[in-house]
Protein backbone atom coordinates (compact mmCIF):
# COMPACT_ATOMS: atom_id res chain seq x y z
CA UNK A 1 0.00 0.00 0.00
CA UNK A 2 1.28 3.43 -0.89
CA UNK A 3 0.49 6.52 1.12
CA UNK A 4 1.35 8.32 4.30
CA UNK A 5 -0.91 6.35 6.61
CA UNK A 6 0.48 3.47 8.64
CA UNK A 7 -2.91 2.37 10.01
CA UNK A 8 -5.19 -0.23 8.43
CA UNK A 9 -8.70 -0.89 9.68
CA UNK A 10 -9.61 -4.56 9.33
CA UNK A 11 -13.25 -5.46 9.89
CA UNK A 12 -14.15 -9.09 10.50
CA UNK A 13 -17.28 -9.99 8.52
CA UNK A 14 -19.05 -13.23 7.57
CA UNK A 15 -20.07 -12.21 4.03
CA UNK A 16 -17.97 -10.47 1.36
CA UNK A 17 -20.86 -10.24 -1.12
CA UNK A 18 -23.00 -8.30 1.36
CA UNK A 19 -19.96 -6.19 2.21
CA UNK A 20 -19.25 -5.32 -1.42
CA UNK A 21 -22.90 -4.53 -2.08
CA UNK A 22 -23.32 -2.22 0.93
CA UNK A 23 -19.96 -0.45 0.77
CA UNK A 24 -20.27 -0.21 -3.02
CA UNK A 25 -23.39 1.90 -2.51
CA UNK A 26 -21.24 4.14 -0.29
CA UNK A 27 -18.82 4.62 -3.19
CA UNK A 28 -16.15 2.09 -2.20
CA UNK A 29 -14.49 0.00 -4.91
CA UNK A 30 -12.79 -3.36 -4.66
CA UNK A 31 -9.01 -3.01 -4.97
CA UNK A 32 -8.11 -6.52 -3.80
CA UNK A 33 -10.13 -9.66 -3.24
CA UNK A 34 -9.09 -13.12 -2.20
CA UNK A 35 -12.11 -15.39 -2.22
CA UNK A 36 -13.12 -16.79 1.18
CA UNK A 37 -12.00 -20.37 1.75
CA UNK A 38 -11.92 -21.72 5.30
CA UNK A 39 -9.83 -19.22 7.32
CA UNK A 40 -8.51 -17.53 4.19
CA UNK A 41 -10.04 -14.62 2.39
CA UNK A 42 -9.36 -10.92 2.23
CA UNK A 43 -11.13 -7.93 0.78
CA UNK A 44 -9.78 -4.40 0.42
CA UNK A 45 -12.11 -1.54 -0.48
CA UNK A 46 -11.22 2.05 -1.27
CA UNK A 47 -13.12 5.32 -1.51
CA UNK A 48 -10.86 8.25 -2.34
CA UNK A 49 -8.18 8.14 0.40
CA UNK A 50 -10.12 5.82 2.70
CA UNK A 51 -9.13 2.15 2.74
CA UNK A 52 -11.04 -0.55 4.62
CA UNK A 53 -9.94 -4.18 4.84
CA UNK A 54 -12.22 -7.16 5.58
CA UNK A 55 -11.54 -10.72 6.74
CA UNK A 56 -12.47 -13.65 6.04
CA UNK A 57 -15.85 -13.36 4.29
CA UNK A 58 -17.35 -16.61 5.60
CA UNK A 59 -18.30 -18.42 8.81
CA UNK A 60 -14.63 -18.69 9.81
CA UNK A 61 -15.06 -15.16 11.16
CA UNK A 62 -16.61 -16.74 14.25
CA UNK A 63 -13.43 -18.75 14.90
CA UNK A 64 -10.92 -15.89 14.92
CA UNK A 65 -8.67 -16.39 17.94
CA UNK A 66 -9.58 -13.25 19.87
CA UNK A 67 -13.19 -12.68 18.80
CA UNK A 68 -14.40 -16.24 19.29
CA UNK A 69 -14.52 -15.65 23.06
CA UNK A 70 -17.59 -13.42 22.51
CA UNK A 71 -21.09 -14.62 21.61
CA UNK A 72 -21.92 -14.48 17.90
CA UNK A 73 -24.71 -12.04 18.73
CA UNK A 74 -22.24 -9.46 20.04
CA UNK A 75 -22.59 -6.33 17.93
CA UNK A 76 -19.61 -5.95 15.61
CA UNK A 77 -17.48 -2.93 16.37
CA UNK A 78 -18.97 -2.22 19.77
CA UNK A 79 -17.21 0.80 21.24
CA UNK A 80 -15.56 1.81 17.95
CA UNK A 81 -16.51 4.65 15.62
CA UNK A 82 -15.03 4.58 12.12
CA UNK A 83 -14.82 8.13 10.74
CA UNK A 84 -14.84 8.62 6.96
CA UNK A 85 -14.34 12.06 5.42
CA UNK A 86 -16.45 13.01 2.39
CA UNK A 87 -16.42 16.22 0.37
CA UNK A 88 -20.11 16.87 -0.36
CA UNK A 89 -21.79 15.76 2.85
CA UNK A 90 -25.34 16.94 2.00
CA UNK A 91 -25.55 15.08 -1.33
CA UNK A 92 -23.81 12.04 0.14
CA UNK A 93 -26.29 11.98 3.02
CA UNK A 94 -29.24 12.17 0.60
CA UNK A 95 -27.89 9.11 -1.24
CA UNK A 96 -27.04 7.08 1.87
CA UNK A 97 -30.31 7.60 3.76
CA UNK A 98 -32.16 5.72 1.01
CA UNK A 99 -30.48 2.41 1.88
CA UNK A 100 -28.60 2.62 5.20
CA UNK A 101 -29.69 2.49 8.81
CA UNK A 102 -29.19 6.09 9.98
CA UNK A 103 -28.30 6.27 13.67
CA UNK A 104 -27.28 9.94 13.77
CA UNK A 105 -28.86 12.42 11.39
CA UNK A 106 -26.98 15.04 9.39
CA UNK A 107 -26.28 18.10 11.51
CA UNK A 108 -23.63 20.68 12.27
CA UNK A 109 -21.66 19.66 15.35
CA UNK A 110 -20.23 21.89 18.09
CA UNK A 111 -16.75 21.40 16.60
CA UNK A 112 -17.87 23.14 13.39
CA UNK A 113 -18.49 20.46 10.75
CA UNK A 114 -21.54 18.57 9.56
CA UNK A 115 -21.69 14.81 9.95
CA UNK A 116 -24.02 11.85 10.23
CA UNK A 117 -23.73 8.26 11.46
CA UNK A 118 -24.92 4.91 10.13
CA UNK A 119 -24.71 1.25 11.06
CA UNK A 120 -23.48 -1.18 8.43
CA UNK A 121 -25.14 -4.61 7.91
CA UNK A 122 -22.81 -6.20 10.47
CA UNK A 123 -23.23 -3.60 13.22
CA UNK A 124 -20.16 -1.44 12.58
CA UNK A 125 -20.71 2.22 13.50
CA UNK A 126 -19.64 4.60 10.73
CA UNK A 127 -19.52 8.40 10.89
CA UNK A 128 -19.33 10.41 7.68
CA UNK A 129 -18.04 13.94 8.10
CA UNK A 130 -17.01 17.00 6.17
CA UNK A 131 -13.25 17.51 5.99
CA UNK A 132 -11.88 18.22 9.46
CA UNK A 133 -8.34 19.11 10.44
CA UNK A 134 -7.89 16.99 13.56
CA UNK A 135 -4.57 18.67 14.30
CA UNK A 136 -6.08 22.15 14.50
CA UNK A 137 -9.52 21.54 15.91
CA UNK A 138 -9.74 22.43 19.61
CA UNK A 139 -12.60 20.06 20.19
CA UNK A 140 -12.99 16.86 18.20
CA UNK A 141 -15.93 15.42 20.08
Amino acid sequence: MNGNNSLLIELHVPDFEKTKEFYGKLGFQVVREEKPEEKKGYLVLRKDNTILCFWPGNDSVWEQTYFKQFPKETKRGYGVEIVIIVEDIENFYDEVKSFAKIVGYLQRRPWGVKDFRIEDPFGFYLRFTEPLDVFRSKEIR
